[in-house]
């Protein structure tokens, strides 16, 4: 059970709707449905009835309200009561896609400390999904977000609580391990022949970049040898042999540079430029985020 879960079904409860609550939550409507079943399901009961509008508590729902309200007031005056010491407000938070935090992340906050003095930092894990790696910024768990960003890829920040920066731009290859066929994707785009594809699935970042990207250039034959959302899981299977996966140019850098990995092609229309973003919540963070801030738009 988390926290959040409380939250949200008390502004459910205070508004009567699923719209005006996930508004108040900063997270999108579905992502909120989705957080007040998982709440029904961990009670094992029906809290709200959907069927009406605006929506009503169900007789579980009506009395677990005060049961969560009272968690909620019980929760918040002890986090009150054990409010970080002064070395604790000096930590920075992120959250972040894997991938950045591998390869872009450490260089770059590097660069971050030698403008602004030393920096303190600790870094949530990747959560998964974009909505929830969000969350993490609505949440309060992390002050800075670092991800991708597309325009084939949906995602949509209100604005009015979000802001974000561009940090720079990476590109997604099409590699393989040397074959003695050579360019793997051509050859499969000339005679026909089935590529063995290492596929992120349909539900990540890059997944979801390469499916829109399969539809905008000519077709060919592709067979799923593998599914993973982490790029460094198929770069560890592209090297092995397996088949050819999309990757960002910088985690592949070294590998290119002494043959390990090859492109599968050298036309560019198979390569997807993404930007690089870090996003905050508007709200006010510590003195120390704050002027992380300053000196990343400066």
């Amino acid at each position: 059970m988390e926290l959040k879960w409380l939250e949200d079904f008390t502004v459910l409860a205070s508004t009567s709707s699923f719209t005006r609550a996930s508004e108040l939550r900063h997270v999108t409507q579905s992502a909120f449905s989705r957080r007040i079943k998982q709440l029904e399901i961990w009670l094992g009961v029906t809290l709200v009835n959907r069927a009406t509008f605006p929506a009503e508590l169900t007789k579980e729902g009506k009395a677990f309200l005060p049961v969560a309200q009272e968690t909620l007031r019980n929760f918040y005056r002890t986090r009150a009561a054990l409010q970080p010491n002064g070395d604790e407000l000096k930590i920075v938070s992120f959250s972040g896609l894997q991938t950045l935090t591998v390869t872009f992340f450490p260089i770059w906050l590097q660069k971050l400390q030698e403008q602004m003095g030393p920096i303190q930092s600790r870094l949530c894990p990747d959560r998964g999904g974009i909505e929830e790696n969000v969350e993490t910024l609505s949440d309060g768990e992390a002050d800075f977000l670092l991800t991708y960003a597309h325009e084939n890829v949906p995602f949509h920040l209100d604005t009015s609580h979000y802001a974000y920066h561009i940090l720079g731009e990476e590109r997604l290859l099409p590699v393989s391990a040397p074959h003695p066929d050579g360019f793997l994707l051509d050859k499969a785009m000339a005679d026909g022949t089935e590529l063995a594809f290492l596929s992120y699935g349909d539900t990540s970042f890059f997944g979801t970049a390469l499916e829109k990207q399969f539809t905008q250039v000519p077709d060919f034959k592709r067979r799923v040898v593998h599914e993973n959302t982490m790029s460094v899981g198929l770069k560890a299977m592209a090297l092995a042999g397996w088949g050819v996966a999309w990757l960002p140019e910088s985690l592949i850098a070294a590998e290119l540079a002494n043959g390990q990995l090859v492109l599968a092609s050298n036309d560019e229309q198979w390569q997807i430029t993404s930007e690089i973003r870090i996003y905050r919540h508007l709200k006010t963070l510590s003195p120390r985020a704050e002027t992380l801030w300053q000196n990343v738009i400066k």
